[in-house]
């Protein structure tokens, strides 16, 4: 895979299961009772936090795998179900409880900061995004993929601060059709990624695929 092909896959798959144009009307509910420059201090720090987890994560991923005896190809097709169970649930349009549950949303509400918990974790960088970062580790061939894989993490997390700063300034009225729309088709996205990723872990295990 060229450096190309590989900087797009970890783009692509990492915007779509964080998702952050989705992420919106929750965001704009838990932060309605805080100030303009609360709720842009709040999206700042959220981004900035889940691109740490998710990093920890791309340093950390072999020693984690490593202590729990785990193969890189058992991990591959478990997080591939997992990032398919939730592009359904985009595909359904639907809130997954895989990145936010209704508690979190409520319990969000009542929070003087909700910037670390639950915005950061588990909405930014839940278990899909984790489990997408970990695999795209295992995938990259050379340091300059390593490298793009942390410049993909931090495009993703950019574009999802400044998603929210526009919310926050007051674009939060979003047309509930574009968001079922977007949604969709990055649940779209996301299960040809899920697949792709199952393929490659059948491949690593040996078994002959000849499509």
């Amino acid at each position: 895979m060229s450096l190309l092909e590989y900087s797009l896959l970890a783009f692509g798959s990492l915007f779509a299961i964080v998702d952050p144009i989705a992420l919106v009307p929750a965001f704009v509910t838990m932060t309605a009772r805080n100030s303009r420059e609360a709720q842009i201090r709040m999206a700042r720090v959220a981004s900035a936090v889940a691109a740490g987890v998710m990093l920890l994560f791309v340093v950390t991923g072999h020693w984690i795998f490593k202590l729990l005896g785990v193969t890189m190809p058992a991990f591959q097709i478990a997080g591939s179900v997992l990032l398919f169970l939730i592009a359904l649930d985009m595909l359904y349009a639907k809130r997954t409880a895989a990145r936010e549950t209704d508690e979190e949303v409520e319990a969000g509400t009542v929070k003087d900061d909700i910037a670390i918990t639950p915005l950061a974790v588990p909405m930014l960088a839940g278990p899909g995004a984790i489990s997408a970062v970990l695999i795209l580790r295992s995938q990259a061939e050379d340091w300059t993929q390593h490298l793009a894989l942390v410049g993909s993490i931090g495009v993703v997390c950019i574009l999802s601060y400044v998603i929210f700063r526009f919310a926050a300034l007051g674009v939060q009225r979003v047309n509930p059709l574009f968001v079922t729309l977007t949604a969709r088709l990055m649940g779209l996205l996301l299960a040809a990624v899920a697949v792709q990723f199952a393929l490659n872990a059948l491949r690593q295990m040996g078994v002959p695929l000849t499509f």
